[in-house]
């Protein structure tokens, strides 16, 4: 400690630390200067270690599997399209049905959309596109100066 009775030196000029009052966590005796901790050997984490001997990773793939794996993944998309076209869009089938020239073909499809159509309504899967057509039919009735068609 210093002296109360010292003048504060407002540019101190010492160029070494103070001393601490505790010692080092790890003396200086054990430090190597030509050490780097990234050399040290590290330790594979047991879980990693136990799925990789658990699992082991499977060979790479070759020509043929990876086009196998392309059929697989697009058959997947277009099925998942599909049946997201049959519930939310059932409606489109019906229309298509009905603009073809009447034959029995044209019968069975127009009918079976009609089923198809009444079963999902019961669902409710037509909400979404009834609300996107009643929007889209706002704002055509929509007038720029603020005026609403008078329905007919």
């Amino acid at each position: 400690m210093s002296d109360p009775k010292d003048p504060v030196d407002p540019f101190p000029t010492q160029a070494h630390p103070p001393v601490s009052p505790f010692p080092p966590l790890d003396p200086p005796s054990d430090w190597i200067d030509t050490a780097d901790a990234h050399d040290l050997p590290t330790r594979e984490n047991t879980l990693v270690a136990l799925g990789r001997f658990a699992f082991p990773p499977a060979p790479a793939l070759d020509e043929e599997g990876e086009a196998s794996r392309a059929r697989r993944w697009t058959s997947q998309t277009l099925f998942v399209a599909c049946a997201f076209l049959m519930i939310f869009n059932a409606g489109s089938v019906q229309n298509w049905a009905r603009q073809q020239p009447p034959s029995w073909s044209q019968s069975t499809v127009d009918r079976l959309a009609t089923v198809w159509v009444e079963q999902l309504d019961l669902l409710g899967a037509n909400l979404p596109v009834e609300g996107l057509h009643e929007t889209w039919r706002g704002l055509q009735a929509t007038r720029f100066d603020g005026r609403q068609d008078e329905k007919t």
